[in-house]
């Protein structure tokens, strides 16, 4: 397996767990040879700890691509950024490994789909959640068949950030701050476990008067998937009292012969009844892989570009992701029901 090279762009914040978490578990398969930032002291920073000299070091991107010779980038930056990062990485022929969403607007979303398409590239985006062992256990569950058919899926996260900044400062500037930085991640996930992706999507997004937040900090949804499962997104950044937070969503699956949940205790449960007996509960044991959410994608990325398998997550895939989170903005702000695949339709033609 070949080393690849590597300019990523990013070095504080999330960037930085990357730098500190990831990568240095694939330095015999990937090396870092330039990094952006434009905060000087975080670039200086995390460029000591990856070792890169000077003259790699980046505070302009565009002088970045212009003077660094990658086979791919990795975009950890704040997504008003990333339309003008993947530009530059088409240029360049670089491959892409990007955090999500895909860009901070639908438009920006369809021109990032077309240039990469156009142009060739490999493209995938980080959905973490997907790879978490208690999710890979509901989904294997779902798709073995012990269950029958899915009837439908309700999918819950609430958190409590009533402090100011308590979710990272510009999160409580920013508008549609849940679905934008939270809603994707789970809109996501109801594509992943439903096993189709979504018709159509109504519902509303808004924000409480005790709130913190700038943008719309709550949401209820529901979704039609093509294969005709149905699923339900609630969400909160105001939680007071119940809380499923990062890594902890409550998810709950009905489907033709049971259910299976998965709660903030992290125990995947299966609930199946025979007809006139009592409810049966059968807690399913968690596999421990390699590696589970940024790793896993990291480690699939890197086997992708190496002729391995093709993602879940690539660009093609996610913009399913992306119109689904953006159509429900749609839909909250024009009180109606969105149909998603016309929308991804129309994006999707090169």
């Amino acid at each position: 397996m070949e080393k690849k090279t590597c300019l990523m762009l990013g070095a504080g914040g999330m960037a930085g767990w990357w730098i500190r978490n990831a990568f240095p578990r694939f330095v015999d398969r990937m090396t870092v040879v330039g990094l952006v930032d434009i905060r000087e002291n975080v670039l200086h920073d995390s460029g000591n700890l990856l070792g890169i000299p000077g003259s790699a070091r980046f505070t302009d991107m565009e002088e970045a691509f212009a003077k660094t010779e990658a086979d791919f980038c990795v975009i950890v930056t704040p997504p008003w950024v990333h339309e003008q990062a993947v530009m530059l990485a088409v240029e360049k022929r670089m491959a892409i490994l990007s955090e999500k969403p895909i860009a901070d607007s639908w438009k920006a979303c369809t021109a990032i789909y077309r240039a990469v398409a156009a142009a060739g590239l490999k493209m995938e985006v980080i959905q973490n959640y997907r790879y978490e062992p208690t999710m890979l256990t509901v989904r294997h569950i779902l798709r073995s068949g012990r269950l029958g058919r899915i009837n439908y899926i309700v999918g819950r996260f609430a958190d409590d950030y009533r402090r100011y900044g308590s979710w990272g400062q510009f999160r409580h500037e920013i508008p549609h701050s849940l679905l934008v930085e939270g809603g994707v991640h789970h809109l996501d996930m109801l594509r992943n476990l439903s096993g189709g992706d979504t018709a159509l999507i109504s519902g509303s997004e808004w924000n409480p008067p005790w709130s913190s937040f700038k943008g719309e900090s709550n949401a209820l949804f529901t979704l039609t998937m093509t294969n005709s499962v149905r699923a339900q997104y609630e969400g909160s950044c105001n939680e007071a009292g119940v809380v499923n937070g990062w890594h902890r969503e409550y998810y709950r699956v009905e489907c033709e012969y049971g259910s299976v949940t998965v709660d903030s205790d992290l125990v995947v449960r299966i609930w199946e009844r025979s007809e006139g007996r009592s409810c049966k509960m059968t807690e399913v044991p968690l596999p421990n892989p390699t590696y589970s959410g940024h790793l896993w994608q990291l480690d699939e990325f890197l086997s992708w570009l190496d002729g391995g398998r093709e993602p879940d997550t690539v660009l093609s895939d996610n913009m399913q992701s992306a119109a689904t989170m953006f159509a429900a903005i749609v839909a909250s702000g024009d009180a109606a029901t969105v149909d998603v695949q016309k929308m991804v339709q129309a994006a999707m033609q090169v």
